[in-house]
């Protein structure tokens, strides 16, 4: 009886302009048959430090992330910071 483990980003999703989520599941076999999978998940934003992610998060991070995103990111977050009074 051979358990294995794999591990995989599985879903890559562009939320709200800027926002990406990435979910990783970690799927359990038994002699090649399925026996359960669970999920982590994360968000990044533009000003999030991608380096350590997995090539494919990268590619649509930079994809996605143009430098007019990366503006209107920085305004919003300008825009926040002022209406809760934070310098």
């Amino acid at each position: 009886m051979a358990l294995t483990e794999k591990v995989e980003i599985d879903r890559i999703e562009v939320v709200n302009q800027w926002i990406i989520q990435v979910r990783q599941a970690t799927i359990i076999e038994r002699d090649g048959e399925f026996v359960s999978r669970t999920f982590h998940r994360w968000v990044l934003n533009p000003d999030s430090d991608i380096s350590g992610q997995e090539q494919k998060v990268k590619d649509i991070a930079n994809a996605a992330w143009t430098p007019e995103v990366r503006q209107a990111y920085e305004t919003f977050k300008a825009e926040q910071a002022n209406r809760l009074g934070v310098s």
